[in-house]
């Protein structure tokens, strides 16, 4: 007797012995055992999941003298005969028989009767081959064919059958076959022909089948013919995969950012004449168990891996970040599409590696993170590091000591600059307000807001003052803004400013400004009246601080009821009773206006401002 095939010895012949696909089973049984079987019928799904098998069991059961439950009996005559090979079921190969002439012979057959059974079955095969003119000759037998006759049409690619055939069939969608039912029907398989295997190895065998049983007895039966047994190494060597500990290697040095590394265990895989898209495939496998390992707790259950290479997936998941991984597994699948068009596919598999392993090169927000993350694991280091050594040496440890910001040059008339001791402003203000890890500092040490606001010249100007040196007053900064801009209204300007002055608190108006805009940050959630406050001037007028503008839009928008309500609190809280906002030079645009009101008035007359 010839050899058969493994998928061709143990293909089912009752519906009991189908593997899954339950919900197509239990339709096809409920119709049988009522009598209400249909005339056409649409299997569709993957290759692999058992389309032909049903339809062959669903032909003899209908016909069968004796069903039980559903399935065929295989010991009355009917059986017997179907079983030896009978004319009331034919199969036909769409694929080569997909012209509109085989179409009409059918059509022309069909009116014939059965010759043992009930029904003639005809199961017609890839049917998406047909052609426009073999649906059209097939569209009204199939519609209403003989009493006699039913059709079961099989297709892995439904949507290229016409909506006509569609909607006259009654459609059944096969499902992939999971992973540990296949598992167990190879078994089953190995234990009735006595063949040894590791568990290992079905687990290997049952995932390269991905969800089809053909395809897993296919590459069973080739494993089998490796090797008495069947091992886990036989069937990584059949299936032409990498070497495990190389393909760690090349893993570990990717998420590493050792490029270096990477591109030479890539020269040596490629040299010894493994296949670009075979390593690709590799590459992305072992990413994919990589980031389950690294997210999922029952990981060792679910890939049922040899112990060895689990713990090396392990220890690889545990120092890599998340993010890297699910970068590169991005960069590789994207290549995977791209080798099907390219001429170099080695060139377009080294460029992928050296992208996926030099995240500083590359501006996506996926490779920023992964920089990011890097930097924290370094500094969590650094950090378990520094208390280990506290805790040996019976102390606590000096936290390390922050680099000081160079304060700004900020040269006077003589060329010299101020060599006051570093200013860390910048490290505790953003946007004029104490940031989070600082704000505990930066609320002892209580810096003026010029600080924030004007940068390292104010830090040094705010120095100055409290050290006793003279500083230059608000006048002569007015007047060196007037004489640089080149305006003429230098002495109007100079005759506005005050000098700043301390309040019946005790405390200047840059200081209680400063935390009016510190608690202003804290308590209100408008951001827009914050924008506004911080570019203004503010000066003591006894116990009433004004607040000056340049603006007339900002002077509008603070006199709004629900600003001054804001701010009032605010000032509240920070000891100022009474505050103003002001339009800086409104006073002197008025009486510019009256000037050339009385000019116009009495153009007469010469008139003399003094």
């Amino acid at each position: 007797m010839a050899h058969l095939s493994l998928y061709r010895a143990f293909r089912p012949d009752t519906f009991d012995k189908m593997v899954r696909q339950e919900h197509v089973v239990r339709i096809l049984k409920n119709q049988i055992t009522g009598d209400a079987v249909g005339h056409a019928y649409l299997f569709c799904g993957p290759r692999g999941t058992g389309k032909t098998s049903v339809a062959r069991i669903f032909a003899r059961a209908v016909n069968c003298e004796r069903p039980v439950d559903g399935s065929p009996c295989g010991e009355c005559a009917t059986c017997r005969a179907l079983a030896d090979g009978s004319l009331d079921v034919s199969e036909i190969d769409a694929a080569s028989n997909n012209g509109v002439n085989e179409m009409r012979d059918l059509r022309e057959k069909v009116q014939y009767p059965p010759v043992s059974g009930k029904y003639k079955v005809y199961i017609i095969d890839e049917v998406h081959m047909l052609t426009d003119s073999a649906f059209n000759a097939l569209l009204k037998t199939l519609e209403e064919p003989p009493r006699h006759a039913i059709f079961i049409l099989a297709t892995t690619e439904p949507q290229k059958i016409p909506a006509t055939i569609l909607s006259r069939c009654m459609r059944l969608d096969f499902k992939l076959i999971p992973e540990e039912d296949l598992r167990a029907h190879l078994k089953r398989i190995l234990d009735g022909i006595g063949k040894p295997y590791e568990e290992e190895a079905v687990a290997a065998i049952a995932r390269a089948g991905a969800g089809s049983d053909r395809d897993m007895l296919s590459i069973a039966e080739m494993c089998l013919a490796y090797s008495d047994k069947l091992t886990y190494e036989g069937v990584t060597a059949v299936l032409g995969a990498a070497d495990f500990g190389d393909m760690c290697d090349l893993v570990r040095s990717v998420l590493n950012a050792d490029t270096a590394r990477a591109l030479e265990l890539t020269e040596k895989r490629l040299s010894e004449g493994k296949s670009v898209g075979v390593l690709l495939r590799d590459l992305l496998q072992f990413l994919n168990r990589t980031a389950i390992v690294a997210t999922c707790k029952t990981a060792e259950k679910l890939l049922n891996l040899p112990k060895r290479e689990y713990a090396a997936i392990a220890e690889i998941a545990a120092s890599a970040d998340g993010r890297a991984i699910l970068r590169a597994t991005e960069i590789f699948a994207a290549t995977e599409s791209t080798l099907r068009f390219v001429s170099s596919p080695r060139i377009c598999l080294e460029t992928a590696i050296v992208k996926a392993a030099t995240p500083a090169a590359d501006y996506n927000i996926d490779a920023l993170l992964s920089r990011v993350s890097a930097l924290e694991r370094r500094l969590s280091a650094l950090s378990s590091e520094g208390k280990r050594v506290a805790t040996e040496d019976g102390g606590r440890a000096e936290p390390a000591a922050r680099t000081p910001l160079p304060p700004e040059r900020t040269g006077d008339e003589s060329g010299e600059f101020p060599t006051e001791e570093p200013v860390f402003e910048e490290a505790y203000f953003s946007d004029g307000v104490p940031s989070e890890p600082f704000r505990a500092d930066a609320e002892k040490s209580a810096p003026e807001p010029s600080v924030a606001r004007r940068g390292f010249a104010g830090a040094a100007q705010s120095r100055r003052e409290s050290a006793g040196a003279s500083a230059p007053s608000s006048a002569e900064k007015s007047a060196s803004r007037a004489s640089s801009d080149g305006k003429n209204a230098v002495a109007a300007t100079v005759s506005e400013e005050r000098t700043v002055a301390p309040s019946a608190a005790g405390q200047t108006a840059e200081e209680a400004f400063g935390k009016f805009m510190r608690t202003l940050r804290k308590t209100s959630r408008n951001g827009v009246l914050f924008t506004m406050c911080s570019d203004l001037e503010a000066r003591f007028e006894g116990d009433l601080l004004a607040l000056y503008t340049e603006s007339e839009t900002v002077y509008r928008s603070l006199g709004r009821e629900d600003h001054r309500a804001a701010m009032r609190e605010a000032f509240s809280s920070v000891g100022v009773s009474s505050f103003e906002v002001r339009l800086k030079g409104a006073k002197k645009e008025d009486g510019k206006k009256g000037l050339d009101q009385l000019r116009r008035d009495f153009s007469a007359y010469e008139i003399e401002v003094r």
